[in-house]
């Protein structure tokens, strides 16, 4: 297994849409684990492959160090869709991909989200509470969008200054990164 380095804000695969896989191959398994070491490494619960410059739609979850879902396993999610949305609550949100920013979201507080597995069967899953908005935070990511999108335009102008630090890669995190400015050379 491998760590991927992490695209940052402003890197332009961020705000594209990941196409849906028709299958699963032996490279799509390895990148999977590639994807569990990279989050892990960088101590996420949560990781969409456009995080790691890929345009699949595949999203990796392990929420296990949250003591209520100790007992929760790790999950693959490819070609994530949300059938069924309700309720709103509010909760602080960070990313990966924006170190430093956290702001509160409002996000459906009870979900269905349609996927398939690594074996690519079909399954459904209700969820609500962090689970939920780690489903939709990530499955935001493949579709371009991120958190700071669900934000007033005054909160967003209050991560003006990092947000434009982070783009010149001028923010110092413990994973590696592709920042902008990596792209941009």
């Amino acid at each position: 297994m491998s760590v991927l380095p992490i695209f940052t804000y402003g890197a332009p695969v961020l705000r594209r849409k990941a196409a849906p896989l028709k299958s699963v191959t032996g490279g799509t398994v390895k990148f999977i684990m590639d994807m569990f070491q990279t989050m892990h490494n960088a101590q996420g619960i949560g990781l969409a492959a456009t995080q790691v410059g890929s345009l699949d739609r595949i999203v990796v979850i392990d929420i296990s160090d949250i003591e209520e879902y100790k007992d929760m396993r790790p999950m693959t999610l490819i070609n994530p869709e949300v059938i069924r949305a309700e309720g709103a609550w509010t909760m602080e949100e960070g990313c990966l991909s924006l170190p430093e920013v956290r702001d509160d979201v409002e996000r459906a507080e009870s979900i269905t989200v349609r996927y398939k597995d690594a074996g690519f069967k079909t399954l459904e899953i209700d969820a609500s509470g962090i689970l939920g908005r780690v489903l939709l935070h990530e499955i935001d990511h493949l579709n371009g969008v991120l958190f700071l999108d669900h934000l007033t335009d005054a909160r967003k102008k209050a991560h003006k200054d990092v947000l434009k630090q982070i783009q010149r890669g001028e923010i110092e995190v413990p994973y590696p990164v592709v920042t902008a400015v990596d792209i941009a050379v």
